[in-house]
């Protein structure tokens, strides 16, 4: 397991919480690795997608 230290919106630490607190997850790490697992779930394409863009577009016009 890594360790990630965020800062997110207070009414989102706040819904986590609540999910928490009604006992649907252990804590808020739980939450926020859920949410995380299936954001790259439904978007593994997308992201690959926009890396590749972005690769093309450094080596045709440089970033430096």
């Amino acid at each position: 397991m890594k360790t990630v230290q965020t800062e997110v919106p207070e009414a989102l630490y706040k819904k986590a919480m609540a999910l928490v607190n009604e006992g649907w997850f252990r804590d808020e790490k739980d939450v926020f690795s859920e949410a995380i697992r299936r954001f790259l779930d439904t978007h593994q394409s997308e992201i690959m997608q926009n890396f590749i863009r972005e690769d093309v577009e450094w080596g045709l016009h440089g970033d430096d």
